[in-house]
């Protein structure tokens, strides 16, 4: 789906057009398919270069993309480093990510013997007025507030930014980077790279506004503990639009799936399950989730229409009936590839499609649509992977790899 809100109106001509991307969450699965939908965003404007924009916001997974565009990364390098291509400049492992969080599960484990003890010596106390259910609040602290660790989110950044010419430090960054998390005590946004919050290194930002509650734990930071930046808003497009962008570029990878009346979920997937119910708690959590975000975004772009009628806008997001998205396990490697080359072609279907009224958009930044190239049938992701430069990187890959192992081992407990 792609959704255009024109500029209504504007107080001067654009002279030197200021363009800003903004990246919602979504998990691993919403990244894969946000690197194959900007890429093919990227490769089919004239002009136009994703790592080299103005501003650019980023909330949860959307996070980790955007602070490597920020930091120069193009799209066809995140491309090679997220699908596990031979010729990548770091090895990237998914399965890093669900590590189990060792040292939560210790702590929790350690405070066990004082909650428990408090919560006897209440009931001893007031045995009368103490019930179950306050008994098992307090016992409740003793739970991890997290499943996995999310170390490596920091770890695998902070040694990609240190490669020469990048940069783990906001204030080192040619454009403006906004990494929104939320303050855990107090429920407010906070957009690290701004003002106050801009000597906290950007993975460590990341690592925060990725820290879902749930699967992973809240991230301190100066004294404050923080959770993923999606909590509060899908996107935080109004960071940008506040920067004073004059074009917005936005992606949501989360729609709420949507079947055909008369199929039972899919023909491809008939065998594995009837309807979302039958594919157990996580599905329905996660289309439950889908649809939450699906409604913000819409109740958001009625407000930037009214609020920021001098900036034109386009929103990229998934159809509703892509069952490739909804169904993919993205930690395979073979999956994670075709995901990521169906992104790219759905991205460049929607925007042949919507050719007429793009260039109408695009032509005053000086921008233009390739449309013979979106219309070349015949040109694969294989095709424009091969267009951009290879980097051949072993001996950076070999040494990030022994890095994340020595990682691994510190974390585990002894």
């Amino acid at each position: 789906m792609l959704t255009i809100q024109r500029a209504k109106q504007r107080s001067s001509p654009i002279t030197e057009p200021k363009i800003g991307l903004a990246i919602a969450g979504g998990g691993p699965l919403g990244a894969i398919y946000e690197l194959g939908a900007l890429h093919a965003l990227d490769e089919a404007i004239v002009g136009l270069k994703l790592h080299r924009l103005a501003v650019y916001v980023g909330v949860s997974a959307g996070g980790f993309i955007a602070a490597s565009l920020a930091n120069g990364l193009s799209t066809a390098q995140m491309v090679r480093i997220f699908t596990g291509q031979a010729d990548s400049e770091f090895a990237f492992r998914p399965e890093d990510f669900l590590r189990p969080a060792y040292r939560e599960y210790l702590d929790r484990a350690a405070a066990l013997p004082s909650i428990l003890s408090d919560a006897l010596l209440q009931y001893a106390r007031h045995p009368l007025s103490t019930g179950l259910t306050e008994t098992m609040g307090r016992l409740s602290r003793a739970i991890p507030v997290g499943l996995f660790s999310n170390k490596r989110i920091e770890t695998f950044l902070r040694h990609n930014f240190a490669a020469k010419g990048r940069t783990d430090d906001f204030r080192e960054l040619r454009s403006k980077l906004f990494i929104v998390a939320v303050d855990l005590d107090n429920g407010t946004a906070v957009r690290f790279g701004s003002a106050g919050y801009d000597a906290v290194p950007i993975s460590t930002a990341v690592q925060a506004s990725a820290a879902l509650p749930g699967l992973y734990p809240p991230v301190q930071i100066n004294g404050h503990y923080y959770v993923d930046g999606a909590l509060r808003r899908t996107m935080h497009a109004s960071v940008a639009f506040k920067e004073g962008v004059d074009l917005l570029l936005a992606i949501n990878p989360l729609v709420p799936f949507e079947s055909e009346p008369d199929d039972d979920i899919t023909a491809r997937h008939k065998d594995w399950v009837a309807n979302l119910v039958e594919g157990g708690l996580p599905m329905v959590l996660s289309q439950t989730f889908r649809a939450m975000i699906q409604s913000r975004i819409t109740v958001s772009l009625d407000k930037y229409r009214d609020r920021y009628q001098d900036v034109d806008l386009l929103l990229i997001e998934p159809d509703r009936g892509d069952e490739d998205l909804f169904f993919t396990n993205v930690f395979s490697f073979a999956s994670r590839r075709k995901l990521v080359e169906h992104a790219y072609l759905a991205t460049r279907r929607l925007l042949l499609t919507n050719q007429d009224e793009l260039q109408l958009v695009l032509a005053p930044y000086g921008f233009r649509l390739r449309v013979d190239l979106l219309a070349d049938e015949s040109y694969t992701f294989a095709d424009s992977l091969s267009q951009n430069y290879v980097y051949h990187a072993a001996t950076a890959r070999d040494l990030d790899q022994a890095l994340n192992d020595l990682d691994e081992l510190l974390e585990q407990p002894h």
